[in-house]
């Protein structure tokens, strides 16, 4: 069987027809709303469910997302400007991240934007630029908590860290928040990323629920919001199984009901970016130069590394593994040779696939990496060498 790749129900060639050039990254955002209908029936109906626009800021996906989530996490007043533009209410939007300059601290407050606390030194900025602007801030503290997600792809807590501050110093920062003036919305919990064991996950939620109720208690007040943070992972390499959102669901709607009493009136969110978006994404590169090196074939793109950073091992991983690559206008046919795919820059780390079993490729032909949608072109040097940036495009949404 020899078919084409198709995309959102279209071929991969009429989508590069139509956009006039490779490479390009396509995202189907069909999928997007199959995976958020999956995600509202596995968790317990009083959890929100946010987009963290990091994964993906894309401005047609954003505008997709800030009509489908409940709200809209940030981490730059680049980001903020851009989702406010793509019609995400600023009443629902939280904005994370160390390192905020004043002017984004501003802005934030003057949107009506959530800032997620950093460090008491970003919480004493934001109180005197509250003072001056005569505009109350709204402020949660992102907490360092004393526990990591284990098996996570980064861990974001449980250690020194610039994220958050550590849980001892919280019920103080929150009573000075509150004694300032300012509008408290409570924490922000996030330990870590790109977990695939649900077990996990479920054990990080309850420590965060147990470790929320503590500080609330220690700060004397009950927290007005509780962001659990994410770390729901996807299925990039062989052998790796999806997340069992189910069971996962399961577990935190049975936490939520037995909560502490000081959490009675919380409100709750996770935030994801990478599980929602991450495999809705497809990069074309078409195949330049096929060329054989000491035995050896390799397939050289008019893509790489400076738009697929991730796929080329270079984004946060030890050990380099093949993302999934396929040849889209061969799409069903069997392999037939083990070729490496390389990209166009003048640099031995450009390279998007490590001996790969495909079918025969020539030039011309295209190809397809998937698991695209997510840290893909907005992490990706796009400006190394002059290529230039990849054209994306949103089909479905």
């Amino acid at each position: 069987m020899n078919d084409e790749l198709l995309i959102g129900g279209q071929p991969a060639s009429a989508i590069i027809a139509a956009a006039g050039e490779t490479p390009l990254f396509v995202y189907d955002f069909q999928i997007v709303r199959a995976r958020f209908a999956a995600l509202r029936a596995a968790m317990p109906p009083e959890l929100s469910l946010h987009y963290a626009m990091k994964a993906n800021p894309f401005s047609p996906l954003v505008t997709a997302m800030s009509a489908l989530a409940d709200g809209i996490d940030v981490a730059s007043i680049g980001e903020m400007r851009l989702a406010i533009q793509c019609g995400a209410d600023p009443a629902h939007m939280s904005f994370a991240g160390p390192g905020k300059r004043d002017a984004e601290l501003e802005a934030a407050i003057a949107a009506g934007v959530t800032l997620n606390c950093e460090s008491a030194g970003e919480a004493a900025r934001t109180l005197a630029i509250m003072q001056r602007m005569g505009r109350r801030a709204k402020m949660a503290i992102r907490v360092n908590p004393d526990f990591e997600l284990k098996g996570s792809g980064m861990r974001m807590g449980g250690r020194a860290t610039a994220f958050g501050v550590d849980s001892p110093q919280v019920a103080a920062l929150v009573r000075q928040i509150m004694a300032e003036g300012a509008d408290w919305r409570g924490f922000h919990i996030y330990s870590g990323s790109q977990a695939l064991d649900p077990d996990a996950i479920i054990e990080m939620q309850a420590a965060t629920l147990a470790l929320a109720a503590r500080l609330a208690d220690e700060a004397g007040a009950s927290p007005p919001h509780l962001n659990l943070g994410g770390g729901f992972g996807i299925p990039y390499f062989a052998k790796e199984q999806p997340l069992d959102i189910a069971r996962i669901g399961a577990a935190l709607g049975g936490a939520l009901a037995a909560r502490p009493a000081v959490l009675a009136d919380t409100g709750f969110a996770i935030e994801l970016g990478r599980w929602l978006v991450g495999e809705c994404g497809v990069y074309l590169t078409r195949v330049i130069d096929r060329k054989q090196s000491q035995g050896e074939t390799f397939l050289v793109t008019d893509g790489g590394l400076h738009h697929q950073l991730a796929a080329s091992g270079n984004f946060g991983t030890v050990v380099r593994r093949n993302y999934p690559i396929a040849v889209a206008s061969r799409f069903g046919a069997p392999a037939e040779e083990t070729a490496t795919v390389v990209g166009c820059l003048c640099t031995p780390l450009d390279k998007l696939g490590d001996q790969i079993a495909l079918p025969r490729a020539d030039v011309g032909d295209v190809i397809a990496v998937f698991m695209a949608g997510a840290y893909g072109a907005s992490a990706s040097p796009s400006a190394f060498l002059g290529h230039g940036p990849a054209p994306e495009i949103l089909l479905g949404g």
